[in-house]
Formats: structure tokens, C-alpha cells, sequence
């Protein structure tokens, strides 16, 4: 890589070369991961104006890349509060405290609810920047999957672009089964064990996300069992057969029975009894992720345990 300036490293045209690791990757998650310190906006703007180049010739954001090949990209403007801005020590020391299984292959950690797992959308960091900033030798780590900002629990992170796509792969097979646990409005009737409901995405006039069913939408499966029921609340034990945006939210809400604290698809009168309770944020938490080993080929179970707060609403409840 050439450079010119200490406090921008991309102020001169640079030059890098595609390892191994990253064959197959798009390019535009390739440079995200590079060019750390630079807008997101900023990339994809490069890229549409053809100041990046892949062995010369021009090139999209969705380009997979190829062991070998040589990206050119041109001289970057950097504003001062984007080039020294960086995810802070307490971000990094929390998210080293949530990690809950590690090794050569992954990373697993139990997510805080309101971290978000990237950046973007008003948030200038999440959790993949924060590991990479802690980890500045790190060849890569790259997000296997997402959460909700607002949904805790177990969060993956692949440390090889094999171990990705073999993830990725187990995802989309439903070989990876991921579990839930939510507090819902009402008593969950016993014989509502699954809900078949295709969902669409929308983007409103405000220019906020939302998902609803829709007949047009992508197939989506989520299977239900009772843990506990409570006078004016269950808790739910949930398995995603699909991952879709928002599913568990928006199947709960489709089934009138919308989870606590949801303030995108709740029942207001609800979210203020469960506030009531000392209820802050939503109450929906990725408890069990059992899967594939990507290296080892041997069946793995990781479990993050009920968050603090979350129990106290259910022993309040009780």
C-alpha cells in the first residue's frame, strides 16, 4: 500500500492486493472492512464514480473478488471527526465481556440489547467495528449473521472467509438452529405452534424500516412453544425455520400478541403495563445457537442465559 499523510493513510492513491482469505468476498464489504474511518456513503460513492478499480478495469459494488487481484483505489478526503473517530475503550472492554465461546474458527458473544452489530443508520458504530478495532491484526472477522439493535443474545463472528461461507451455507440449509425467548401480550393459545406468514419490507415516507405480512413477501416460519404463562403475559420459547427482518417482532404483532417493549410493532396499553414493571427495552433475547463446527466438523451448542433485567420483570410478574 502506498500512502502520504500520517493522519489520513488515504490521502494518496493505494494499492492492495486480494489474499486467499478473501476470495469470493464482495467488493464492497472488502472495502468497508479496508478502509476503516470512511463513510459508508463515501464508498459506495468511489465505486459509482469509478475511482475504484480492480486490475485496472472498472468495477460494482456487488464484485466478488479473487486471490491475487490488485485494487486501485483513488486518493480519499477524510473529514477529522471521520478519521478519528474509532470505537471507544469501554465499547471494546464490553464487548470483550460478552464474548461467550471463542477459538480459532469463531466468536460467539452474548450482545448488550441496544448495541447495534454495524454501523450506520444514525450509529457510527457496532459490534463488528468494535472487535476489529480491538483486534487491529486480526486478518478477518466478518458477521455470520444479524440481530436487532435492540435484541440481546447470541451474536456470531467468523474469523475466516471459509469459516463465512460455510456458516452462511448452514444458514441458509436451516442447519443452524437459533432460539429465542420473548414476553408476549396475553396467554399464548396452546395449540399455536407455528406461524407461516410471508413478509415484505417497506420503507415509509419518514424513511423508517418496516416489515409486514404480505402475500407478495418472502416465505417466513417461526415455531412457537409456551415456557411460562403469566395473569397478563407469556414467555415464549422461539426457533426461526427463516431469518427475515424483524420476523419474531412482526409474527407476534400478526398474531395480536406483540412482544413487551416493542416500540415498532407493540401494543402501546401493554408496553405501558410491562414499563410498569421496570421494563426499559425490548424484551426479546437470542438465547441458543447450536450449529456446525466450521473447522472441526463437530455439533456445538452455545447458550447466553436470560439477561439480568429481563428476569426481574418475569420474577415481578410472578
Amino acid at each position: 500500500m502506498q500512502n502520504s499523510d500520517k493522519n489520513n493513510p488515504f490521502s494518496a492513491v493505494t494499492f492492495h492486493e486480494v489474499d486467499a482469505e478473501y476470495t469470493g468476498q464482495r467488493l464492497d464489504n472488502f472495502l468497508i472492512r479496508l478502509l476503516k474511518g470512511v463513510p459508508k456513503s463515501r464508498i459506495y460513492r468511489l465505486l459509482r464514480k469509478g475511482e475504484v478499480r480492480v486490475n485496472k478495469g472498472r468495477v460494482k459494488a456487488d464484485t466478488r473478488l479473487a486471490a491475487g487481484d490488485v485494487i486501485r483505489v483513488a486518493p480519499i478526503r477524510v473529514s477529522d471527526s471521520s478519521s478519528q473517530g474509532m470505537p471507544g475503550r469501554q465499547m471494546r472492554t464490553r464487548l470483550n465481556e460478552s464474548i461467550i465461546f471463542e477459538d480459532d474458527g469463531l466468536i460467539v458473544i452474548d450482545k448488550p440489547s441496544g448495541m447495534a452489530v454495524h454501523g450506520g443508520s444514525g450509529v457510527s458504530f457496532g459490534v463488528i467495528e468494535g472487535l476489529r478495532a480491538d483486534r487491529p491484526d486480526a486478518k478477518f472477522l466478518e458477521l455470520v449473521h444479524r440481530l436487532d439493535r435492540d435484541t440481546s443474545g447470541c451474536l456470531m463472528l467468523a474469523k475466516s472467509r471459509a469459516g463465512l461461507v460455510d456458516l452462511q451455507k448452514q444458514i441458509q440449509q436451516n442447519h443452524i438452529k437459533k432460539s429465542y425467548q420473548a414476553l408476549v401480550k396475553g396467554k399464548w393459545p396452546k395449540g399455536k405452534s407455528t406461524i407461516n406468514a410471508p413478509l415484505k419490507k417497506n420503507t415509509l415516507a419518514s424513511g423508517e424500516r418496516m416489515v409486514r405480512v404480505d402475500v407478495e413477501g418472502k416465505a417466513s416460519v417461526t415455531h412457537f412453544s409456551v415456557a411460562k404463562l403469566y395473569k397478563q403475559a407469556s414467555l415464549l420459547d422461539i426457533r426461526l425455520e427463516t431469518g427475515r427482518t424483524h420476523q419474531i417482532r412482526v409474527h407476534c404483532q400478526f398474531s395480536d400478541q406483540a412482544i413487551a417493549g416493542d416500540s415498532k410493532y407493540g401494543d402501546q396499553e401493554f408496553n405501558q403495563l410491562v414499563k410498569g414493571f421496570g421494563l426499559k427495552r425490548l424484551f426479546l433475547h437470542a438465547s441458543c445457537l447450536e450449529f456446525k463446527h466450521p473447522i472441526s466438523n463437530v455439533r456445538m451448542k452455545v447458550e447466553a442465559p436470560l439477561p439480568g433485567d429481563l428476569q426481574t420483570i418475569l420474577d415481578k410478574l410472578d
